[in-house]
């Protein structure tokens, strides 16, 4: 899935400046202002996200954000509002209240101790990054609205902005070579052929041009020859030669410095990075050796339920050879793309209709399936999500992967569906946005192992839900678990433990039923976001416990419904704060009357 740092415009930055002192002197008043003002510059910084999230003050903008003024407005920002936060006495404030001090001073503590790393000397990777969603938002079929002629001539400024990004990304790539900042030479080579499929040699044919090729009714005719020889020229003098600088100098130039070792340990501050990345992304205190440890132990868990239910085939031998013949075997697979689209829209139907068995509360917003564009397919896994929009115009997108059909088994549809759709990252992701009760930086907080943990706890619900009734869709489901287990001794592998890609894939392939076109596919992933990969398990082990703990403490007072509306009902959290917070919902459940 796609989320990112969610930011907006500078407002009343010298009331912000001088502290509480100059706001109110009530402390919730005081709270609330300091959280709105920050999420209002923040969007302005970040005017790319603000589309993502609906709001569509900054579409015409695209700052150059990898350059030293930006990151320095950033790192002012965060430091600002870091000494807001501490003038507030806590102490003063409710309890929902203290939730949103203690998450809002961590996060800012956590974003300033990022500032020593480097990050934007490694601009570009093949998962993801600007070059990549310029493309996506350039479709028409993003976030990037094309309703009005308004929208259209914001495009066009928006463009404008990819050029000097890019100059700015080859400036900061020729500075980390020369001080040891370089990516891997898998990821550069995996990146090129994206980049190539996007210069358009025949402009007509632009993925950038479908826009003008399909205008809206609210377009008058009078400007659509304008717009359409407007948008031709930006391809022709902008973006082709925007993406022909960067592929050429990827290729020509930054490729030949590229790294043979895969490893975050193998940057400047490598260790020290990395472990920053398994904080950041999990939420939690845990070392790179402790992750390590503790997916070692679930590997064994699982591999153990893993051979039971192989053992219940009739299956005679080990599990690597059982996991090779599913891979191999033709009945598992579709031949067609409409056929995979269609699979999981019958199962949008199925589990659609037993939701309410689970859940008191269901989303609002509804959301697509969709193939994956196909000049990022190669690199992506089986399917990701992209959560709606906050004002209810655009629909979530349930992004399927039709690339490699013999790499889309049927046995794991059921459990990618409950990850990424219902009742996983859409079902909770358009809920938090519809929390408008909740200060902005919260209703679209990106807390990696909430989300991610709640997508594979997800998972775990699919017997209740009226799936898994099939041996092959259970072991699909548990091989799902055991590659989430199995990112955690992969990416503590790779970046703490000298770990080479081909013995990572090894490792992958060995213990899951995941095909080997995607088994690369997620490698290169981790390779390239160290530490992201660690969510899903860490998140879920701690659903699960939070669970456990709950049926075991209120016994006959435990309602599955309940529990998950106390779980989602404040919207995504560190892992630390919502096991305070269900705490105190278990302690308040066992003493009702």
């Amino acid at each position: 899935m796609r989320l990112g740092i969610r930011i907006a415009s500078v407002v009343a930055i010298a009331v912000v400046a001088s502290g509480a002192g100059a706001a109110s002197p009530d402390p919730a008043a005081t709270l609330r202002d300091t959280v709105e003002r920050y999420w209002q510059e923040s969007l302005a910084l970040d005017p790319v996200n603000a589309t993502f999230l609906g709001e569509h003050r900054y579409d015409a903008e695209l700052p150059v954000d990898i350059g030293t003024a930006h990151l320095a407005r950033r790192y002012a920002l965060e430091r600002r509002y870091r000494q807001a936060i501490v003038a507030i006495d806590p102490s003063a404030l409710t309890p929902a209240d203290r939730l949103t001090y203690e998450v809002f001073k961590g996060d800012r503590e956590l974003a300033i101790e990022g500032f020593r790393y480097q990050a934007e000397l490694l601009p570009v990777n093949q998962y993801g990054g600007l070059p990549q969603q310029l493309a996506q938002l350039g479709s028409g079929r993003s976030a990037q609205p094309f309703a009005t002629t308004r929208d259209y001539d914001h495009w066009l400024a928006r463009i404008g902005g990819f050029g000097p990004w890019v100059d700015q990304a080859i400036e900061n790539m020729r500075r980390g070579a020369d001080k040891g900042y370089v990516q891997p030479r898998v990821l550069i080579e995996r990146l090129l052929p994206q980049l190539g499929r996007l210069i358009a040699q025949d402009p007509d044919k632009s993925l950038f041009l479908l826009p003008v090729q399909n205008f809206p009714a609210a377009v008058p005719e009078a400007e659509r020859a304008r717009l359409t020889g407007a948008y031709r020229n930006a391809v022709v003098r902008q973006l082709n030669p925007a993406y022909a600088r960067l592929r050429d100098y990827l290729r020509d130039q930054y490729l030949p410095r590229t790294r043979t070792s895969v490893g975050w340990s193998e940057l400047p501050l490598g260790r020290d990075w990395y472990a920053y990345e398994v904080r950041r992304w999990t939420t939690t205190r845990l070392t790179p050796e402790e992750v390590h440890e503790k997916g070692l132990a679930e590997v064994r868990r699982l591999g153990a339920d893993l051979d039971r239910l192989i053992a219940d085939t009739g299956f005679k031998g080990e599990r690597r050879a059982f996991l090779d013949g599913l891979r191999g075997d033709p009945r598992f697979y579709f031949e067609k793309e409409e056929d995979l689209l269609a699979a999981y829209a019958d199962l949008k139907a199925r589990v659609r209709a037993r939701l309410p068995e689970q859940f008191d509360v269901l989303p609002k917003a509804d959301f697509e399936i969709r193939a994956v564009e196909s000049f990022r397919a190669q690199a992506r896994a089986s399917a990701s999500y992209e959560p709606p929009s906050a004002d209810g115009t655009r629909p979530g997108i349930f992004y399927v992967n039709t690339y490699d059909l013999k790499s889309r088994p049927k046995y794991a549809m059921q459990s990618i569906y409950l990850h990424e759709a219902e009742p996983g990252h859409h079902f909770q992701l358009a809920i938090q946005q519809e929390l408008t009760a909740l200060p902005n930086f919260r209703r679209f907080g990106d807390y990696g192992a909430f989300i991610e943990g709640w997508g594979l706890y997800a998972e775990s619900l699919g017997t209740q839900l009226g799936l898994y009734t099939d041996s092959y869709d259970r072991i699909g489901a548990l091989s799902n678990e055991m590659w989430r287990a199995v990112r955690l001794v992969v990416d503590t592998g790779l970046h703490a433990k000298g770990w080479t890609r081909q013995q990572a894939a090894d490792y992958l392939l060995a213990n899951t039923a995941v095909g080997e076109t995607d088994a690369n596919a997620e490698i290169d992933r981790y390779i390239a976001r160290p530490g992201q990969a660690l969510t899903y398990k860490i998140g879920e082990l701690k659903f699960r416990e939070l669970k456990a703990r709950a049926e075991r403490e209120l016994g006959s007072r435990f309602d599955v419904r309940a529990f998950h509306h106390a779980l989602l009902e404040e919207g995504a959290l560190p892992l630390d704060a919502l096991e305070a917070k269900i705490g105190r919902w278990i302690a308040a459940r066992r003493s009702a009357p």
